[in-house]
Formats: structure tokens, C-alpha cells, sequence
């Protein structure tokens, strides 16, 4: 296996990687300035109010991407194995 192969893999794992995140980064950052926003009009400063509504949005999203995640490792790993089979 060529160098050019193995940062090849790499690039297409580290895109994987973001591309599988993504949603529930966005959700979390969104959620956060929700709850940051509604505790500076209201200034309550409890830090641990926001981390209920984190979770539940992100296990919401979670659940709604989760065939979309699944499909995507799922090619990525067919993808892997077929390079795996042809290396001499």
C-alpha cells in the first residue's frame, strides 16, 4: 500500500468522521445558545439547567439521523474492505 493510498483512507475517515458528527454538534450548539440566551433574560446562572435539554435534544437528533449515520458507515466500511481485499 502506497503512501498516497493510506492518507487517501485517512481523508475519507476524517470527512466520515465530521460528516457523522455534524448533526448533533450543530444541535448541541444551537440548544446552548437557546438556554444561554433565555438564562442571561432571566438571569438565572445555573450551569447545570442546560445539560437536560442537551441531551434530550441530542438523543432526539440522534434517533431521527441514525439511519443516515448507519448508511454512511456502512459504505465507508464496504469502501475500506474493498481497498483491504485489493492490496498487494
Amino acid at each position: 500500500m502506497e503512501m498516497g493510498e493510506v492518507v487517501e483512507i485517512v481523508r475519507n475517515g476524517i470527512y466520515v468522521l465530521v460528516i457523522l458528527s455534524a448533526p448533533l454538534m450543530a444541535t448541541a450548539l444551537i440548544v446552548g445558545l437557546a438556554i444561554s440566551l433565555v438564562q442571561a433574560l432571566t438571569q438565572i446562572q445555573e450551569s447545570t439547567l442546560s445539560f437536560v435539554p442537551k441531551v434530550l435534544a441530542m438523543l432526539a437528533m440522534l434517533a431521527i439521523t441514525l439511519p443516515f449515520m448507519l448508511q454512511t458507515l456502512i459504505d465507508f466500511t464496504t469502501k475500506l474492505q474493498d481497498k483491504i481485499v485489493h492490496i498487494e
